[in-house]
């Protein structure tokens, strides 16, 4: 089974000392508020603090890195609801590379800005997952840029899983990791590591009830894309796990949990006002997971599980909205 994974720890490893000079650690804090809604000690991995506001600056830096060492590099390309092509248009920059983001026209304004004021230049395309790869295919054939896919690309996926590395560090006893899933960068990139590190964790990956895609792959036993693009508060998360994703997600994550559009909405506005940290409703996700009680009846979960580590993987919302 493991042949077909495409990144192994070391790829993990390599990645933290790569990115470590251009990230930064975040905190891994506690919320009692949110540990008595779950009934366990919940440990929030503050991924909102962190550059650009998401998680998604580690896989772009460690993949830039990549791209920076060859010599016939003329640019970037990729395509983002927001977070990565900010991530992308910063990592980008601190190696002086020009990076094209397409971006759907209904991304919110905050993050059209936010890749601009990192030097990337914004390409607009209809909001569906097939028009952005359309327009980022376009775009490489006239730059000649290299792709960095948001979730795909294995230096990226090495790169998410250096979260792992720095839960694990701020906190050996954890139990479980639990994640939001959308592309599967993340989710495939923390269990790699974490099950590397700790074989006894657990990782559970999270997920809105209109777009589990990840949720019927574990059912069906195959990567289950859907049919159409989904209708979710949580925009980092309305794409389908991918083809390099899927074979670890298969084998290492030990559960999906789905969470309804209220579930998420409520967990988001708990964090703003309990934790006093501003995060995304797709940072919520996870959250709703793990307060309505849903974990507790997920694959593996038993009562030896007492400390989990929860990403708020970013805080990229429009306030305004």
């Amino acid at each position: 089974k493991t042949i077909s994974h495409c990144i192994n720890f070391n790829d993990v490893k390599a990645a933290y000392e790569i990115i470590k000079p251009f990230i930064h650690r975040t905190p891994l804090i506690q919320c009692s508020a949110i540990s008595k809604l779950a009934g366990c000690n919940i440990f929030l991995k503050t991924e909102n603090f962190q550059k650009t506001g998401s998680f998604k600056i580690r896989g772009a830096t460690n993949a830039l890195s990549h791209v920076a060492k060859k010599d016939s590099v003329k640019c970037v390309v990729t395509h983002s609801s927001g977070n990565h092509g900010q991530a992308v248009a910063k990592a980008a920059y601190s190696f002086g590379i020009p990076a094209y983001i397409v971006m759907p026209t209904t991304s919110p304004q905050c993050k059209k800005d936010a890749v601009k004021s990192y030097g990337g230049i914004v390409i607009e395309c209809k909001p569906t997952e097939h028009d952005r790869v359309k327009m980022a295919e376009t775009v490489l054939a006239e730059k000649g840029g290299t792709f960095i896919h948001a979730s795909q690309t294995p230096q990226v996926m090495a790169g998410q899983g250096t979260l792992a590395m720095e839960m694990l560090e701020q906190n050996p006893d954890l139990d479980a990791i639990v994640a939001p899933v959308g592309g599967g960068g993340m989710i495939s990139g923390i269990a790699v590591a974490a099950k590397a590190l700790k074989p006894s964790i657990k990782v559970y990956a999270a997920e809105p009830e209109e777009a589990n895609d990840c949720y019927l792959s574990k059912i069906n036993g195959y990567r289950t894309p859907l049919k159409k693009t989904p209708v979710t508060i949580a925009d980092g998360v309305k794409v389908t796990i991918g083809e390099n994703a899927w074979p670890i997600i298969r084998d290492l994550v030990d559960d999906v949990i789905t969470v309804s559009e209220e579930e998420i909405k409520q967990a988001t506005v708990l964090v703003w006002e309990r934790a006093k940290l501003v995060i995304e409703p797709t940072s919520g996700v996870g959250v709703a997971a793990v307060i309505g009680k849903k974990l507790l009846s997920a694959k593996g979960f038993d009562n030896s599980v007492k400390n989990i580590g929860l990403v708020l993987c970013g805080g990229n919302v429009d306030l305004c909205s």
